[in-house]
Order: structure tokens, then sequence, then C-alpha cells
């Protein structure tokens, strides 16, 4: 098992750093590192755009956060804050709700919610001069009252010592605080007052705003349960699907790449183009090494790790880390299956050795030989093994002799 690693990782460096099996130069080799990195880099990046082209299940749902955070909320002024998200601070030249919503639909696949949609219109009905004005007041009002009680507070920390300093007998002269006890008590209380007229004129101003129609219908919508469950099943659904359809246009974007450098590897190899062999053996690795990130990613955060993910919550209840339990017994298993496929089918040595053998070529290196050379020109590999029924020399890595038909399946083919 671990001379067949170590031959597959020799093969693997071989064929990275040779160029018909003569080794590349420092120079060659520095300049094919860059590329790798060069190309490695772009890799990425397209692989980052394209699983952004469909919209992500905040896109298809805009309203979800707010709706979610405004039926969570147990405070008496939330009716209010979620009126106030939907009256902006700077209202010129902005789009409306809704079209900012649809925005997330250019250049992507993918559609906005209607419910969200539906939720959008009833904000830009509610955005609208006369409410923007109520909102102003409101804020202008809740900034007179940060000062008084900034005020206040000012005045609080210096009336202590003012105190002191009349019961001491200090004259006012004396004093280091620029307002005496008795005026420190008055403005106050006059502060106070002020501040209590300033929120009874913000309450009713607040009760204004949300007596207005646009107000009663969009809370009212707010309110109806069938609504938001619809848009949290529909939430919850695209969630789940997201990383998968993510990694689906990412192999899409690899695939070809991948099928193109295998391509062009086999051909270069069959008609001794060394370099563009090399280059498309190099392609090959680096189109590869994002592809298996991704699915590993997937794993993590995809369709399988939720479905873990809810069959051990509703099995053990808080112990999810079962879960890693789980990927260190199933991860090895897929890693095996995938082993023998690829030994079996894509990289089997005997399928190899057949096809080139019938092709007249080396069944190591694939490359043009003559039919009596025993040794391989190109890369010095013996293509005969004896058959342990005749005697005679046959072909490596086939399964019966040429000669005597017999089963070379217990003769060493190293």
């Amino acid at each position: 098992m671990f001379a067949r690693i170590r031959r597959i990782l020799n093969q693997f460096f071989s064929k990275s750093r040779t160029i018909n099996n003569e080794p590349l130069n420092k120079v060659s080799l520095i300049v094919i590192i860059l590329i790798d990195i060069f190309i490695l880099i772009n890799v990425f990046t397209g692989l980052d755009d394209i699983s952004r082209w469909h919209i992500s299940p905040t896109e298809a749902y805009p309203c979800y956060s707010e709706w979610q955070n405004y039926r969570a909320k147990t405070t008496q002024n939330k009716d209010y804050e979620i009126l106030r998200l939907s009256l902006p601070y700077e209202p010129n030249n902005q789009l409306s709700f809704q079209q900012n919503y649809q925005q997330a639909e250019v250049g992507h696949l993918g559609k906005v919610f209607k419910t969200c949609l539906q939720y959008a219109d009833y904000k830009d009905k509610i955005n609208n001069p006369e409410k923007q004005q109520i909102t102003k007041t409101i804020d202008q009002k809740q900034a007179k009252i940060s000062a008084f009680e900034q005020a206040n507070s000012t005045i609080k920390s210096q009336y202590d010592s003012t105190l002191l300093e009349k019961i001491a007998g200090q004259g006012r002269e004396q004093s280091i605080n620029q307002v005496g006890a008795e005026k420190a008590k008055q403005l106050l209380e006059q502060n106070n007052g002020k501040n209590s007229t300033l929120k009874q004129e913000i309450s009713a101003l607040k009760n204004e705003l949300l007596a207005k129609p646009e107000s009663i219908s969009f809370i009212a919508f707010l309110k109806d349960d069938n609504q938001f469950r619809e848009v949290d099943k529909g939430y919850q659904q695209a969630s789940f699907w997201y990383p998968s359809i993510q990694l689906a246009f990412q192999s899409l974007f690899l695939l070809p790449l991948i099928l193109i450098a295998l391509s062009v590897h086999k051909f270069a190899q069959r008609r001794g183009y060394g370099l563009v062999s090399l280059i498309s053996w190099h392609l090959l690795v680096i189109f590869f090494i994002p592809l298996i990130v991704k699915v590993f990613e997937f794993l993590q955060i995809g369709a399988i790790f939720k479905f873990l993910f809810d069959i051990i919550s509703a099995l053990f209840g808080g112990l999810l880390f079962l879960i890693n339990y789980v990927y260190i017994l199933l991860i090895p298993i897929i890693g095996f299956g995938i082993i023998q496929f690829f030994q079996k089918f894509v990289f089997n040595a005997k399928v190899q050795a057949a096809s080139r053998v019938q092709k007249s070529r080396c069944v190591n290196c694939a490359k043009k030989i003559r039919q009596p050379d025993t040794y391989c020109p190109h890369c010095g590999y013996y293509q005969y093994i004896e058959c342990q029924n005749c005697h005679n020399l046959t072909y490596k890595h086939l399964s019966y002799c040429n000669h005597c038909g017999t089963s070379q399946d217990t003769t060493s083919n190293l």
C-alpha cells in the first residue's frame, strides 16, 4: 500500500518537473510556479464571482431579517421603530424600497420573493414628505431632550460642591462652580419640566404617525402570521439549498477547464509535445485544487451537513459534537470509494496498458515505440514480463499471456 502511494507521488512530482523525462532547469521551474500562482488566483476569483451569480437567500428575501426582528421585539415602541426604518434620513435621490430590493436581480439569476416586494410597497407608501417631516420634528425634539439631559448632568456634578461651599459659609465669589446651589436646583427643575413637555410632544407625534392609514395597513401586514410564515419557510429552504447551488455553479466553472486540460495533456503526450504536456499537467492540478477545496467547504456547510445536523439535533438534542464523529467516519469511507473508483476505472494500469499496446506505445509513458523495442527509448521502461506458464515474454500489466493465454493476475508486474 505504502509502496503504491510512494510510486504515485514519485510519478506526480516527476510529471510536474520534467519535460520528456528530462528535469526542468531552475529558471523554467520558477516560471512554471509563477504561472501556476497567477492562474490559481484567477481561478479562485472566477469561482467567487460565479458563486454569487445566483442571488443569495438574504437578497431573495430582503425583508426577512427586519421582519423577524420586529416580531421578536417586546418593547412598546416597536411599531414606531419599524415605521422609522421606512423613513430614511436622506430621502433625496434615492431609489424606492421596491426598486432597491429588485437591484439584486440585475445581472443575477433568481427573483426577489413576491411577499418581500409587497413588504417594500407598504414601506414606499409610508415614505412621503408629510411623514418625513413628522420624524424630522421628533428627531429635533429628541436632540433638545439630549441637550437638556447633558446640561442637567453637568449641573448635578457641580451641585454637591456648591452645597458644601454654602454650608461652609464660603462666599459665592470664591466658588469654582459657575452656578450656585439655589440656581442649580432651579435650572434642574426647569430642564426637567421642558423635557417632560418635549416627551409628551414626541409621544403625540408618534401616535399621529402610527394613526396614518398607510401605517395601520403596514403594521397589520407585519402582524399577519401567514405572510411571515411563508417568508420564513422560503428563506429557510433557500438557505438550505444555497451552498449546493454555489457548488453546482463552481463545478460548472471548473469542469470544462479540467476536461480541456486533460484532453490537451493526453494529446500532447501522444504527440510527444513535452512542454505542452508539462503545462497542461500543471493546469490540470491547479484546476483540481479549488474543486477539492470547494467540495470540502460544501461538506461543512452544505445540504449534507444540514441534514446530519437536523438528524443529530432530533436524536441527541444538544450533543452536536457528534457531527464531528460522523464526519471522522464518513470522510475516510468516501475517500476510500473515490480512490477505488479512480484505481479501477480512471487510472487503471491494465486498461491504460491495453490501449497503449494496441497503438504501439510504451505501456508506461504512452510515447510511440517500435514493435521489437523491449525498452522504451523515451523513459527506459521495460515493456515485458515472463509468463509463469510458458516462460515466454508477454506485455506487462495485461491480464493474459499473448502466447499461451494464461491469466497473469498472479504475476508480478513491477
